[in-house]
């Protein structure tokens, strides 16, 4: 019959509102060509566990053997620490990767903003007709951040985005690659070695 047991893609949940606002981004973008998409500056954070549980790994066990040593997988609460970073790449350029202490606020996002997507920006569109990407976290719309984005508007300019649209952001593939990357780091050092170690190696 072709059917099979398959784990369900996970995809986030979809408000009514939120359909309408990533269907009026497709059709403001249907015409984009490739060269379009080569001025895109993508960007996103992700965070990366010490100790990642591999939800594809299988055992072959008895009935009555679940709770035999052997066929046990042990965790650590918060995955034994975690290192976040923060990245950007664009059709030509792999960008920085910058290692985010704690979390994400408007004051040290603006200084990425500043020291680091600005210059890159300019260099690499210096007709300022470059689109500069990033989602709707919180310290992305605070008031220091949108006043410099106003300051700075005819360097570059901002592709508006959906909410709730990570599916839709080609930085994930990236992430990905880095994660698969990674080979049992024994510390959070190792693992930010690790990371930008993986990060750079990207072709």
């Amino acid at each position: 019959m072709g059917y099979g047991s398959r784990r369900p893609v996970r995809t986030p949940f979809l408000s009514a509102v939120t359909k309408i606002k990533r269907l009026q981004f497709s059709q403001e973008h249907k015409d984009w060509t490739v060269e379009h998409w080569k001025k895109v500056m993508w960007s996103d954070e992700s965070r990366f566990q010490l100790h990642h549980a591999d939800s594809r790994v299988r055992i072959w066990q008895k009935q009555h053997e679940s709770m035999h040593p052997t066929c046990m997988s042990t965790s650590l609460q918060a995955g034994g620490g975690s290192v976040m970073v923060w990245g950007m790449f664009s059709w030509h350029d792999l960008g920085p990767l910058i290692r985010v202490e704690q979390r994400l606020n408007s004051t040290t996002y603006l200084s990425i903003i500043a020291d680091q997507v600005h210059p890159i920006m300019l260099m690499a569109y210096p007709n300022g007709d470059g689109f500069f990407q990033q989602d709707n976290a919180p310290c992305h719309g605070a008031r220091i951040v949108q006043e410099w984005f106003q300051e700075h508007e005819g360097d570059f300019a901002l592709l508006r985005w959906p909410p709730r649209s990570p599916d839709l952001n080609p930085i994930g593939h990236l992430w990905d690659k880095v994660k698969r990357a990674i080979r049992q780091p024994s510390n959070l050092t190792e693992l930010d070695s690790a990371i930008h170690q993986a990060w750079c190696q990207i072709p």
